[in-house]
């Protein structure tokens, strides 16, 4: 029976290190660590590394199980999955135990918080966007294509769209929706 660790955090600015002495301190002899949004699990090879590697009987460790999903259903999956094969999982900072009832309420209690958490995150950043917004100051990304461009070498140049997206490097269908397919012969 071993303990392997797996340590996350949102952004690269970010610290790994407390979350990497717990897990030593918590006996684990691997640690996989990545620094990768928690909401999905796409893209966090590290998580998918070590959940292929755990074998029956090993103990997947993690400091809190928010660092594991901030998904509901991300989160169950991977219980499911860690049960099925006969892989224990472990927090820390929590009193997790998927054996036995009260443990399995308290993971899904915690798994519920962490969406929650993240939901709200997103809602205040909408909200700051569009107050932003309001006042003028967010305009969102500054177009990669100049459209005024475009238009002269049609109107001046007399350029056809498949030689100004040439030109200007783009897709001929971004020079099209830019001067209107009705008036491009």
């Amino acid at each position: 029976m071993s303990f392997y660790g797996y340590a996350r955090v949102s952004t690269t600015d970010q610290d790994l290190s407390l979350q990497e002495a717990a897990l030593r301190a918590a006996g684990c002899t691997v640690i996989r660590a990545e620094k990768k949004s928690g909401s999905r699990r796409d893209g966090r090879t590290e998580l998918a590394i070590l959940l292929e590697f755990l074998r029956p009987g090993d103990t997947l460790v993690v400091t809190r199980i928010d660092r594991l999903a901030r998904s509901m259903k991300d989160l169950q999956d991977i219980v499911y999955d860690l049960k099925e094969r006969g892989v224990a999982l472990r927090a820390t900072e929590q009193p997790v135990d998927t054996a036995t009832a009260a443990g399995k309420a308290f993971l899904d209690m915690l798994g519920v918080f962490a969406e929650f958490e993240t939901n709200l995150r997103r809602e205040r950043q909408l909200e700051g966007i569009q107050a932003a917004k309001a006042r003028g100051v967010y305009t969102g990304r500054k177009p990669a294509i100049d459209a005024e461009e475009v238009r002269r070498l049609y109107a001046e140049e007399k350029l056809g769209p498949a030689a100004i997206a040439k030109q200007m490097k783009i897709g001929r269908a971004s020079v099209y929706r830019l001067l209107g397919n009705a008036n491009v012969a």
